[in-house]
């Protein structure tokens, strides 16, 4: 393994095809940037290893008329609050 000393700018090439910039970061943390072949796989060491499905999903849209009674429920309660229906 080889260990290296950066400074915000500087890079290193792998081969011929990929290069990673350290671009800053804090003691926390780094910020690398990496210029590679789209059909490279590139992956962080704890991607997908806790990856579980989602819970939320899209709803399906209501249709038109649906929209349209909701919007005319919607309008007589309005006139109603106001007095007017």
């Amino acid at each position: 393994m080889l260990k290296l000393t950066l400074k915000p700018g500087d890079y290193i090439d792998i081969g011929d095809e990929v290069k990673v910039v350290f671009s800053g970061g804090s003691a926390n943390n780094i910020h690398l940037l990496i210029d590679a072949p789209k059909n490279m796989n590139i992956a962080r060491s704890n991607a997908g290893k806790t990856k579980t499905a989602s819970p939320y999903y899209r709803e399906k849209e209501i249709s038109a008329e649906a929209r349209k009674e909701i919007t005319a429920i919607l309008m007589r309660e309005k006139r109603k609050q106001a007095g007017t229906g």
